[in-house]
């Protein structure tokens, strides 16, 4: 009956909706003898054969009410949840800035509200606005583009794979990374098979594949990454590309100095914004910031900056007191969360590892789009499924010819 009192004075009034008369008209005018009927513009008869019934708008308007009044209720629900969670968030920090222990009451101990409602309805209208043009994620060959353009450089490109794997097993244990840290998160990163060059949401297996974002290479480093490093470590870049020079001659000293010079460069642009993430990231969107990404594909910077990603990890949890080795699904959440947020998880006994839902460190709307730690919703569970893929990929043909390299 509720459907049935919507509906009906859509039937009876052509007012609500202004092109519904014109429709009418032409409607009737098309019953006209055929010798008196004119053809129909093409924007007109395209408009009638996509033109929805009184009856299919009102039912969508109907459903879209449920939908609306069902999403604001859950909506309320989580956001008092999400408003909780930044809370114990800011708790936690307050406590270890004091030196106090954390416990398992500084955290949200349930689970996430989900939303069971009915799904939006799809308009049976067409769309008024133009369709939004998907925002464009730039690729290895706009990296290399804006390099040469920017920088004048080209980054150097290893002739075979194993060269590049090489290089990295000798920067990373030089520099104190583990053979089965490296591995294991290059495994996890590229599903055990990636080139230096491989890039988030590109696929050589499936034509046609989209990159996603612009992570790269072993460890899957962002723009923003390769921006933070050159400018926090970029004088260790320095001087291990110094160093390596001073053990050279003639033309590769003279090219590696001239890569030097380049890097110089970029470490200074680098250092041209305020050290913050939210700035190298709106640095790295640029066409300049591309450029500096080209360095990742480089067989003797990117190494360090591969290395460097793992290893202030590591610094970091050593700096806040945390000296047991980290293991390689440990480091991996530091990876990916950032250290302070992957500390909290990895410095967590066992006991509050089983019980603290993940949702704890994240974000809502990463939380939200993130189906691993969702489904594996808590510390315990999201530990273990990253060190059991881990597992599976270090069995794969990349992920063994790494694990030689070292």
């Amino acid at each position: 009956m509720l459907i049935a009192s919507i509906r009906n004075p859509l039937r009876s009034s052509s007012l609500r909706k202004p092109g519904v008369a014109l429709l009418t008209l032409l409607v009737t005018a098309s019953l006209a003898p055929a010798q008196t009927a004119a053809p129909l513009p093409p924007r007109l008869a395209n408009a009638m054969a996509q033109a929805a019934s009184p009856q299919a708008i009102a039912e969508y308007r109907y459903r879209l009410q449920q939908y609306q009044a069902a999403r604001a209720e859950y909506d309320a629900d989580a956001q008092a949840y999400w408003n909780a969670i930044a809370e114990k968030r800011r708790t936690r920090n307050a406590k270890r800035r004091a030196g106090d222990r954390v416990t398992e009451d500084d955290y949200v101990l349930a689970q996430p509200p989900l939303y069971t409602g009915p799904k939006r309805p799809v308009d049976p209208e067409p769309s008024r606005q133009p369709p939004r043009e998907r925002s464009t994620i730039p690729v290895v060959a706009d990296f290399l583009k804006a390099s040469a353009q920017y920088y004048q450089f080209t980054p150097q490109r290893p002739t075979a794979e194993v060269e590049f794997k090489r290089a990295y097993a000798r920067v990373a244990r030089a520099m104190g990374l583990t053979p089965e840290q490296a591995v294991r998160v290059y495994a996890f990163e590229t599903g055990g098979n990636g080139d230096h060059d491989m890039q988030s949401g590109l696929s050589k297996s499936r034509p046609g594949s989209r990159a996603i974002s612009t992570a790269i290479g072993y460890n899957q480093l962002l723009t923003t990454n390769t921006l933070v490093l050159l400018a926090e470590q970029g004088h260790h870049i320095l001087k291990a590309l110094n160093d390596k020079a001073a053990r050279l001659s003639g033309p590769p000293r003279a090219a590696l100095e001239r890569k030097i010079a380049v890097v110089k460069r970029m470490v200074a642009f680098a250092r041209s914004i305020p050290g913050n993430w939210s700035e190298h990231e709106k640095l790295g969107r640029t066409p300049q910031g591309w450029g500096v990404h080209a360095l990742v594909l480089d067989i003797d910077v990117g190494p360090l900056l591969q290395t460097h990603k793992l290893l202030t990890s590591v610094n970091f949890a050593r700096l806040k007191g945390y000296t047991q080795p980290l293991t390689a699904a440990e480091l991996e959440m530091m990876n990916l969360t950032g250290d302070g947020t992957g500390l909290d998880m990895v410095t967590m006994p066992q006991a509050m590892r089983e019980i603290v839902p993940t949702a704890n460190f994240f974000q809502r709307s990463g939380y939200e789009r993130n189906p691993v730690a969702i489904r594996h919703n808590t510390v315990a569970k999201l530990l273990a499924v990253t060190d059991a893929r881990m597992d599976a990929n270090s069995k794969n043909p990349g992920a063994r010819e790494l694990a030689a390299a070292f």
